[in-house]
């Protein structure tokens, strides 16, 4: 068998053993624990054997091309797998701590809640992560980067009945989203600077990306901070370091395998990959080792603080991955590689030994703690060490910095978009839409200076209705449909850019279709039957709903275009024909879809994740409501507005 193929059980294994993980009933902890252990397991012993026959044939490079999804005269979406040193050193450290961690998981969760949920999410995490370390090109590393980005918010989430720890799944898969915007932009100018979906070993052909930057120098340059930019996000460097201590909200492992180990020094590795085509771009190795900085100067202050050990070990292992930003700006591929080794194995052991740690510490304090004698000291020097300090306790208020300067523009702009209602969207927008695709399809020539600006017209209507949908609270189903017309504006939009052929668009439109209309019934579903309509509190319905929960799951990721839908080849389609030159387009329709995805899972985990604030009365179904009313309930003194059950107190 060539090596090669052996790729194929690197990615082959993984998912098998997720699709069996998901059979299991989840009510035999042995059997799930198993699938998990022996899973790891035996992809750790596929990877050394593979090392041993890579080692005898020289340690050469390997690129493998899978299998082509689509293609066309000037498009080809390539499945395509790539290893060198950098891949191997990802690969096995990655199979050595899902190994470890699914070994440890085994009997830190024994009588979980969730245990099943907890084994299906760090296999699926596995398999995303063999496909990201493992990916040739930048689509099919961006596979696993969305895979990455679900199973990242379903471990935080994992206490999914409690406020806080869906907040903060929330708040890490907005920052993921981001980091999103950097990949598509970086994809969308490759596609334009190579004319093909070009793979990873023709950038680390330093000769031939000379070629293609000779004369296309601010190219480039964008893609490389497009990359940047993706790298910094995922790696919590700043400015979006606040997301880290969020993310500690789900259970020990699996804070240790994703925000420890693995899964946060991804944009190290991302760097890693592209760095022929950005060494010789001194700006950008400026921008890089100066974030990396930055981070480790902020993150050795802010961990010194914390009263949390979870958060101390995540702050104290951005430091390190700073300081791998700047090696890997320096050019030190091998250091860098070290370093990850060392830091991933450390961090993995400080959170998955930090509960007898903390026991350890309370009961020395308990028993032998002395308060220090307090000084007074004045001057300069302690002012200034005072006003570190309390800004390390308020972790230089980062979470507000990316609230201001992202979020809160996007939300002011939807608010300001109040006038759009589910009427106004059926009576106008609707029938506009119409409009415009049916003069597309007849053929109508419109005047060219008015068809110039159409596409952007279009596209920053797309946008708009996602924002409102981002906004929006008083109507689940108004937000659902605007997500749905976003990708039916967006459609139009490019068609009028360049030609769009048919089967492309029905490719893009079968999954906003089907998923649309899918998630529409269930939220239908859910207001007839709960009397709910509106996003203002987290419902907490999947303990009444779980099957119904995961259909709309899987719907909310088919209309944001995750791999699972054929939107996800079709947005690599459109992008595809916008133009080299069209950027504010490009940007417009890159925020549309990445918002679009933070919206689809703001609105699941407001239906579904959480627990609805008690109220004063118990809610009643439509049914019930048909039976009794609250004036015979009063008069009969069944239910007084001055008194409540014991159970609705709590």
């Amino acid at each position: 068998m060539e090596l090669s193929a052996w790729i194929q059980f690197m990615i082959g294994i993984p998912l098998v053993g997720f699709v069996i993980s998901l059979l299991v009933p989840e009510r035999k902890e042995y059997l799930l624990s198993r699938v998990a252990f022996y899973t790891a397991g035996l992809n750790l012993i596929s990877v050394f054997v593979f090392l041993i026959f890579w080692g005898i044939q020289g340690f050469e490079t390997l690129n493998l091309k899978e299998f082509t999804l689509y293609k066309t005269s000037d498009f080809e979406f390539l499945i395509d797998f790539f290893f060198d040193r950098v891949g191997a050193v990802y690969v096995v450290m990655g199979a050595l701590l899902t190994f470890l961690i699914t070994f440890y998981s085994r009997y830190y969760l024994h009588r979980e809640t969730g245990y099943k949920r907890f084994f299906n999410t760090v296999l699926f995490f596995y398999l995303g992560y063999n496909i990201t370390v493992l990916a040739g090109n930048f689509e099919t590393l961006f596979v696993g980067w969305e895979i990455l980005g679900l199973s990242s918010f379903l471990l935080v989430a994992f206490y999914r009945e409690n406020y806080l720890p869906t907040r903060n799944a929330i708040k890490v898969f907005s920052i993921y989203r981001i980091g999103d915007v950097g990949v598509i932009l970086a994809m969308w100018a490759s596609h334009h600077l190579w004319h093909e979906n070009v793979t990873f070993l023709k950038l680390s052909n330093s000769e031939l990306v000379h070629e293609h930057l000779m004369g296309h120098s601010g190219v480039g340059l964008f893609i490389s901070l497009m990359l940047l930019l993706a790298a910094a996000a995922k790696s919590a460097q700043f400015p979006f370091s606040s997301w880290l201590p969020r993310a500690m909200e789900g259970p020990t492992p699996s804070s240790a395998i994703f925000y420890g180990s693995l899964s946060v020094h991804l944009g190290v590795f991302l760097l890693l990959r592209t760095f022929p085509f950005w060494e010789n771009q001194i700006v950008v190795r400026i921008i890089i080792a100066l974030i990396g900085l930055i981070t480790a100067i902020l993150s050795t202050m802010i961990a010194r603080v914390q009263t949390s050990v979870k958060t101390q070990i995540g702050y104290a292992s951005l430091t390190q991955i700073g300081i791998m930003f700047i090696e890997v700006a320096a050019g030190l591929e091998v250091l860098a590689l070290i370093h990850f080794m060392g830091n991933a194995f450390l961090r993995t052991y400080q959170l998955l030994v930090s509960p007898s740690i903390v026991s350890y510490l309370i009961r020395e304090q308990f028993y032998g703690f002395v308060p220090k004698a307090k000084v007074q000291k004045s001057g300069f020097t302690s002012r200034l060490k005072l006003s570190f300090y309390i800004w390390s306790l308020k972790e230089w208020n980062l979470d507000k910095l990316i609230n201001r300067i992202v979020f809160r523009p996007f939300k002011n702009i939807g608010h300001k978009l109040d006038f759009l209602t589910y009427k106004t969207v059926i009576y106008y927008f609707l029938p506009s839409y119409l409009i415009g695709i049916g003069l597309l399809i007849i053929g109508y020539k419109i005047p060219s200076a008015i068809h110039t600006y159409l596409p952007f017209i279009f596209s920053f209507i797309a946008l708009l209705m996602v924002l409102k949908a981002f906004s929006e609270r008083r109507s689940a189903r108004l937000s659902w449909t605007l997500l749905i017309m976003n990708h039916f504006w967006m459609v139009l939009a490019i068609a009028e850019n360049e030609l769009f052929a048919w089967d492309e668009i029905a490719i893009y439109l079968s999954g906003v279709v089907v998923f649309g209309l899918s998630g529409l019934l269930i939220i239908s579903y859910l207001k007839r039957e709960t009397g709910q309509s509106g996003l203002f509190e987290y419902q907490g319905y999947v303990k009444h709903y779980p099957v119904l929960s995961f259909l709309f799951l899987i719907s909310a990721l088919g209309l944001m275009g995750f791999p699972i839908s054929p939107t996800f080849l079709g947005e690599d389609l459109l992008y595809s024909h916008i133009g080299d030159d069209q950027f504010l387009l490009a940007l417009f329709a890159a925020f549309a879809f990445v918002m679009e995805g933070i919206v689809t899972m703001r609105i699941f985990a407001r239906l579904f994740l959480g627990s609805k604030k008690p109220t004063l009365l118990p809610a009643t179904t439509n049914s019930q409501k048909r039976n009794l009313s609250m004036g015979s309930i009063l008069k009969k003194g069944s239910i007084s507005p001055f008194k409540s059950s014991p159970d609705h107190l709590n």
